[in-house]
């Protein structure tokens, strides 16, 4: 079926048979490999894109049921190819990633929390990343990396409100 998607501010169409997910449509159809297939049972949330605005787990949604929908996903994050989103750098300079395969799902899970709220409390940060499964960190440095991301947000959007943008 043909599926017309905005993904990370294109708009593509792909051709997939109605069984497929949306995750393996972003692997195989677009090359977005940045995706991570872990459980591929909506558990563990190493698959979670942004589907107009909201964080998804790609495995548990159809490509097709995409179709007109706006994707993100952690290669559409980064400003520009080689720089890092303020999120992105919070987590290397917290060390709130070890081996990476959860990093991409952490990082669109605090890209959506972050969106409607620039002052999460722990308690939410937590809550936000809450059904996104880390085997290496034991969480408290991707609090801490939410929570630099949230206060670097903040200091940004002041800076340029004060410079009149």
């Amino acid at each position: 079926m043909k599926t017309n998607l905005t993904v990370n501010g294109q708009q593509v169409q792909i051709d997939v048979e109605p069984r497929v997910t949306l995750l393996d449509a972003l692997r195989d159809e677009l090359g977005l490999k940045g995706t991570h297939a872990g459980c591929e049972h909506g558990v563990c949330g190493a698959c979670t894109v942004e589907i107009d605005g909201e964080a998804v787990r790609s495995c548990l949604i159809l490509g097709v049921q995409c179709d007109g929908t706006e994707v993100t996903t952690i290669e559409g994050v980064a400003p520009a190819p080689g720089e890092m989103d303020i999120i992105q750098d919070s987590f290397c300079a917290t060390h709130g990633l070890q081996c990476g395969y959860c990093t991409p799902g952490m990082i669109l899970a605090a890209k959506t929390l972050l969106a409607k709220n620039r002052d999460p409390s722990d308690e939410e940060i937590r809550e936000a990343i809450s059904g996104n499964i880390c085997r290496c960190t034991g969480y408290g440095q991707i609090v801490e990396a939410v929570r630099l991301a949230a206060r670097r947000l903040r200091e940004s959007n002041a800076a340029a409100v004060e410079a009149g943008q």
